[in-house]
């Protein structure tokens, strides 16, 4: 018997056309948008997408690529002269090895799509020296210690800088990750406060917070007056009043305003460190007061251990060196 009521067959009839939000002409230009074009839009992260864009430029420039499309053209032979050209140019080996990832992932995407046959960056030589060492350098215990009392506990800008550098320094987070901290993101879970952390790729990790910066956080809730904004940025800036606005801090303005600032106030060399170098510092620390390795590397948001051994700066200690070992 025939079934004229769509609903009874538990199928759901098509929208008309005329209830697509996309027109004709958007539905076909999406799908002629060329696959290496959708590569750039499906990465998230701003930085990471300026960065890939800048290193894909950098090799259209150097093989003369104008359109997407001549990407299928492209042989393993173009990317080693590429290399070899970069070596040329005296680029660090790093950044060689960071310029041949972004291509490689172009080319996985690529292969995905079936635009071309196999990944031409598969099989390149990357350049291995300083591969298992991380260019960031950490600062001494000692150093840390200045760093952590450096600022003034009587002003609001000091008690929130206080606070800052005791979230770096007890827990690793990244620049970008305290950034984006939220008065909310400071959470009890099982009777213990945490840190609700915003990782890379908009992971969530929970870091138990060390009493030392909860007790500063909580100083500096207390001066700037915010602690009941639970959507607002937990560190903001300050202006001029020493009044706080409701602002969340960038990655530019704890560089220039807390760290440089306080490492030249500590002598320490505020050109050799960065915002990161807190974060090698932590995890160093840690790893040398036994910390599992595996735990730092779920502590510092890691997807591979071999990425947290680059942050393992316990074999460059100098006082550990033979140097001071000789006497005469």
């Amino acid at each position: 018997m025939a079934v004229d009521d769509a609903s009874s067959t538990g199928i759901t009839p098509a929208e008309p056309p005329s209830a697509r939000r996309l027109t004709d002409a958007q539905f076909q230009g999406l799908a002629d948008v060329p696959p290496a074009i959708e590569w750039f839009a499906n990465i998230d992260n701003p930085r990471t997408r300026r960065a890939y864009q800048a290193d894909i430029e950098d090799f259209s420039k150097f093989v003369g690529i104008k359109h997407p499309a001549e990407f299928r053209s492209v042989t393993r032979a173009h990317v080693i002269a590429w290399r070899k050209e970069m070596e040329g140019r005296g680029l660090l080996p790093a950044t060689i090895r960071r310029k041949l990832s972004a291509l490689s992932s172009l080319f996985d995407h690529l292969c995905e799509c079936n635009s071309v046959p196999h990944n031409v960056v598969d099989g390149v030589k990357r350049p291995s020296e300083g591969a298992n060492e991380g260019k960031t350098p950490a600062i001494g215990d000692d150093q840390a210690k200045a760093l952590l009392n450096a600022p003034s506990a009587h002003t609001l800008k000091g008690k929130r800088d206080r606070a800052i550098l005791a979230v770096f320094l007890y827990h690793g987070l990244r620049c970008e990750e305290l950034c984006r901290l939220t008065v909310r993101d400071l959470q009890d879970r099982r009777g213990v406060k945490h840190l609700r952390v915003h990782g890379k790729r908009d992971k969530i990790r929970f870091v138990p917070a060390h009493v030392t910066a909860l007790e500063r956080i909580a100083e500096y809730l207390e001066a700037a007056g915010h602690a009941d904004d639970m959507a607002g940025p937990l560190f903001q800036r300050v202006n001029g009043s020493n009044a706080a606005t409701p602002r969340p801090l960038t990655g530019s303005a704890l560089y220039a305003c807390v760290l440089k600032k306080y490492a030249r106030l500590t002598g320490i060399d505020a050109d050799g460190v960065c915002v990161h170098s807190l974060r090698a510092t932590a995890a160093t620390n840690a790893l040398e007061n036994k910390a599992d390795i595996a735990k730092v590397q779920e502590w510092l948001g890691h997807s591979s251990i071999s990425t947290t051994r680059l942050y393992d700066k316990r074999q460059s200690r100098p006082e550990d060196s033979p140097t001071f070992k000789v006497t005469y």
